[in-house]
């Protein structure tokens, strides 16, 4: 039988002994100036391979935007199916492309995502009703990520209306619970902007339910309280994204370099919190 999605991501955080998710969503606008100077072609394969190499030995998990790849055309298409490859099976590889569709082109979007690409996981919302996730249990092995609180400004315009069983949001962790103990491959996105939110999804959804957690660094969220209120009582359960400040913190010729050492300072920044907390369970 293969092995569950949620057993997988909890090998792997303990194997690489690492949180870190490195969000890799090229922006040539933001490219460092030794790449602007390469063949159009170039750049950005060039950009990824070299922020893969310098990142791999501390990050858990990769995740790419779509929007980000769509950008460049076809091209970017072909570069997101060989970095699936590229990364290999001992990081997670997560699709981020919020999807959500009638059941029959949600299994499209789920054979295309994982069948054709490769990937672990994806991204998903659940507005059109939860029918709309069940192609995804089909397949235990592969991972369904659900939105229920983002990061960005507007989230609690639509996402904190009220309901029976709480904000909307919090009703939508609820059944994310109820899809992981049945299936074993769902988790929730929650923005670590919204530090009440991470807490109170992490006590709905309790131990190995994985948490993608968006928005910390350049949107502002607190890395400390993340990692308090977000890890399950095992120190594990948590995927902390950062992109842009891994991708782009140097612009010159040292632009490797430095993101593999961003990557570092955070994933060690990570382990040194989560090594003061302890158990929970």
């Amino acid at each position: 039988m293969p092995e569950r999605f949620q057993a997988r991501v909890d090998r792997i955080l303990r194997a690489r002994n690492s949180l870190l998710c490195v969000g890799l969503d090229p922006d040539p606008a933001l490219f460092p100036a030794p790449l602007k100077r390469l063949p159009a072609a170039r750049r950005l394969p060039t950009f990824l391979d070299g922020v893969i190499a310098a990142t791999r030995p501390y990050a858990a998990a990769y995740k790419m935007q779509l929007g980000a790849y769509l950008a460049f055309g076809p091209p970017g298409v072909v570069q997101l199916e060989r970095l699936v490859r590229k990364i290999g099976p001992h990081h997670l590889r997560i699709l981020d492309m919020k999807a959500n569709d009638i059941p029959n082109t949600m299994r499209l979007i789920r054979d295309g995502v994982f069948g054709q690409f490769g990937f672990d996981a994806v991204t998903v919302t659940p507005w059109l009703g939860w029918e709309t996730i069940e192609p995804f249990s089909e397949d235990p092995s592969k991972g369904v990520l659900i939105v229920a609180h983002s990061s960005n400004n507007g989230a609690p315009d639509f996402q904190e209306i009220p309901t029976p069983r709480g904000p909307l949001w919090l009703a939508v962790v609820g059944e994310v619970a109820r899809l992981s103990a049945l299936h074993g491959n769902a988790g929730a996105v929650v923005g670590a902007t919204y530090i009440d939110a991470i807490r109170a999804a992490r006590a709905q959804l309790g131990n190995e339910v994985p948490i993608l957690v968006p928005g910390v660094g350049a949107q502002g969220g607190q890395l400390s309280a993340t990692v308090r209120e977000g890890v399950d009582g095992h120190g594990r359960g948590l995927l902390i994204n950062s992109s842009r400040g891994i991708l782009y913190a140097s612009s010159g010729k040292d632009w490797k370099k430095t993101a593999g050492a961003e990557a570092k300072r955070l994933m060690d920044q990570i382990n040194q919190l989560r090594s003061g907390i302890g158990t929970r369970a």
